[in-house]
């Protein structure tokens, strides 16, 4: 019971993050503010700065909703996000190389970490 509790501290810290950035990229995209994800040569600097200013704030929430969830140990489990975080960072700077803009992709891998640390940080602070 502790191992699914703690496997789903961070599903659920992950699962915030994902949500939330392809929940607020579908809207800005369908009201035209953004153009569709198919057409990445399309973005201009302004527009991947907006998207990495509200995934940062989304990856700080899932390392408090991990932090919030995990039953003990709270640090290990951020841990373990963060990590996972940054690997998809990576996996997204090698997949996205071709598009141009790379300073966007590496933004998210080089800040998966910290903003994430940051998340369970504010959880897990004793005040």
């Amino acid at each position: 019971m502790k191992t699914l509790k703690s496997i789903g501290s961070v599903a659920a810290g992950f699962l915030t993050v994902v949500i939330f950035s392809v929940g607020t990229d579908a809207v800005v995209e369908g009201i035209g503010f953004f153009p569709p994800q198919d057409k990445p040569e399309e973005y201009v600097w302004w527009m991947l700065l907006i998207a990495l200013v509200y995934r940062s704030i989304y990856t700080v929430a899932g390392g408090y909703v991990t932090a919030r969830l995990a039953s003990n140990n709270e640090k290990r489990h951020v841990f373990i996000l963060a990590c996972l975080g940054t690997l998809g960072g990576i996996a997204g700077v090698i997949i996205g190389w071709k598009y141009g803009n790379q300073w966007y992709p590496i933004a998210l891998a080089v800040t998966a970490f910290p903003f994430t640390w940051f998340g369970g940080t504010l959880r897990t602070k004793k005040i």
